[in-house]
């Protein structure tokens, strides 16, 4: 029988999307910026900004660790067609899902890591830790068994 994503895990899987990905907060009373799949929210003063128009409208010449973010957008989205295709066809490799889930989390860690390193600012990867959690307690035990069949 194929390992397919049931219905909690898809839900599981989609409310990754509400929670903020990084939080990165500013020394220097610049407020708070979190960020999101879909974009970001500051504090202060309280806006927020879509993740195109921060790409494509307001932003040039920007430091390459903030293409982690984009690149973390796109392995959660991957990672939600396959949990998706496993939910609605049945056919589903978890390691594709899983594996899609742990590269969004590590891109999520170099994105926080990059950010850190500036002066007076801090960040923290709870994105990171959300797909690694997710990852391990949803897929892991599937890609697991998957990689027991390929190797016995």
């Amino acid at each position: 029988m194929p390992d397919r994503t049931d219905r909690a895990s898809f839900v599981v899987l989609l409310l990754l999307v509400a929670i903020p990905w990084s939080v990165q907060t500013f020394s220097r009373g610049g407020g708070t910026t979190f960020v999101f799949a879909w974009g970001l929210f500051n504090t202060a003063p309280p806006n927020a900004t879509y993740i195109w128009d921060f790409f494509f409208v307001y932003t040039q010449g920007l430091p390459g660790y903030i293409y982690a973010w984009p690149l973390s957008v796109c392995c959660y989205l991957g990672a939600v067609v396959s949990g998706f295709v496993g939910l609605v066809f049945g056919r589903e490799d978890p390691r594709v899902t899983g594996g899609l889930l742990v590269v969004a989390g590590v891109a999520q860690l170099s994105l926080a890591r990059d950010f850190s390193v500036q002066p007076y600012r801090t960040a923290w990867p709870l994105g990171t830790f959300a797909f690694l959690v997710v990852a391990w307690w949803l897929y892991w035990p599937a890609a697991k068994r998957r990689f027991q069949q390929v190797w016995s």
